[in-house]
């Protein structure tokens, strides 16, 4: 069987997968930089920091070049703190689900990977073989909040409660969701975001770790600046202390750090982004409601089930089991029709060839992440409202 639409070349639903959510305010502060004549990391990233911080309702936000240097930086500032610092070796259990750069850092910092399967429905943890693949061995647990959905955050903390495990959280996809009305990307430790063009706020390129701990808050500005100290503060969680002298001070390097440092343009920019949030969630909580109403009795198709208040990244499609076609030709018509489509982030991440330079564990079989794998896509959530393009997308279906 093949889907029909009765659609014409001129009834082509434009409906991408993103969309650009900047005005004049995001010009005007883009010609305040440029008139400034400062672009490399100063003020305006120092506010957009600050602005963060408060909008998520943590006590630090330090911003990055990217969400996967957000990633890599929350991964080294663990390495790097005082006491119980990640090891070589550690284990660290992730979803088999997510964004390559999820799991990159941990490789690079020499932890051991373990992949636990995710739900089918929610597209986050499958909770019983999370309880299953714990041990003593564990040392962290890196949560991904998938497409704007957070994870169940109680179920977490009772099945670590007790143990000496840290939880991080990979909120780059999930800006805005809420569980018990506090912020998805803050029940971790850690917790990093992104703000790429197609993500909840976009600053060009860039990305934000989150935390109230402020050794690490000391050690993540460390390591986004070559590792110098000049952008601790005198009295410090890193060196101590700092000479009053600038010029003493100017090179001098405490940690194996990097360039991650964002540009102005991306801090000023971020800062009129930030006044936009809540409208911009609020219009794709609306969308996802006119989605849902639409899809969750689809007879061969299956929606993500909402944890708490999802920011809706997206709009997840699964085949379900029987399902009259294939996914190759789900996608081929939706493309033909003016519907971009992407799969589910990575899919299976396991099954990807760069996974011989991991050293990494498979806790169990990974049935839900493959059968996404094989038969899930998403469409696009957007600042605006999608009326239209939503009731052609269930017309085309």
């Amino acid at each position: 069987m093949t889907i029909t639409s009765g659609r014409s070349n001129e009834e082509r639903v434009n409906y991408p997968l993103a969309s650009t959510t900047w005005d004049q305010a995001e010009l005007a502060a883009i010609q305040r930089v440029v008139n400034s004549g400062m672009f490399t990391m100063g003020a305006e990233v120092a506010r957009f920091e600050l602005d963060f911080a408060r909008c998520v309702g943590s006590r630090h936000a330090v911003m990055v070049n990217s969400g996967s240097s957000a990633n890599l930086a929350m991964v080294g500032a663990l390495t790097f703190r005082r006491e119980r610092p990640l090891r070589r070796g550690d284990e660290v259990i992730v979803p088999a689900v997510s964004w390559s750069t999820t799991y990159f850092p941990l490789q690079q910092y020499g932890l051991r990977l373990k992949f636990v399967d995710i739900s089918r429905e929610t597209l986050n943890f499958d909770l019983d073989a999370l309880r299953s693949a714990v041990t003593a061995k564990t040392k962290a647990i890196l949560a991904v909040n998938l497409l704007g959905n957070p994870n169940d955050f109680d179920a977490i903390r009772d099945i670590i409660d007790g143990r000496d495990i840290v939880l991080l959280e990979d909120n780059c996809e999930s800006l805005g969701a809420r569980v018990q009305g506090r912020q998805a990307g803050t029940f971790g430790l850690m917790g990093t975001f992104s703000t790429f063009f197609s993500h909840h706020i976009s600053t060009m390129e860039g990305g934000v770790v989150v935390t109230d701990d402020d050794e690490l808050h000391h050690i993540l500005l460390c390591l986004r600046a070559h590792g110098w100290t000049r952008n601790l503060p005198k009295i410090n969680l890193v060196c101590g202390s700092k000479s009053d002298d600038p010029f003493e001070e100017s090179f001098r390097f405490v940690l194996p750090g990097y360039n991650l440092r964002p540009l102005e343009l991306s801090g000023a920019i971020g800062q009129e982004q930030l006044r936009k949030l809540a409208d911009m969630i609020e219009t794709r909580r609306r969308n996802a409601s006119l989605f849902r109403g639409l899809f969750a009795d689809h007879p061969w198709l299956s929606i993500q089930r909402e944890i708490g208040e999802s920011s809706w990244f997206g709009f997840a499609l699964i085949l379900k089991e029987g399902a009259p076609i294939s996914r190759e030709t789900l996608v081929a018509k939706l493309m033909a029709n003016g519907v971009a489509v992407r799969p589910i982030v990575a899919g299976n991440f396991a099954k990807n060839e760069v996974l011989k330079w991991f050293d990494y564990s498979v806790n169990g079989e990974l049935r839900n992440a493959e059968f996404v794998d094989k038969r899930g896509l998403f469409v696009g959530n957007h600042h605006f409202a999608l009326d239209n393009e939503i009731h052609a997308l269930r017309d085309l279906l």
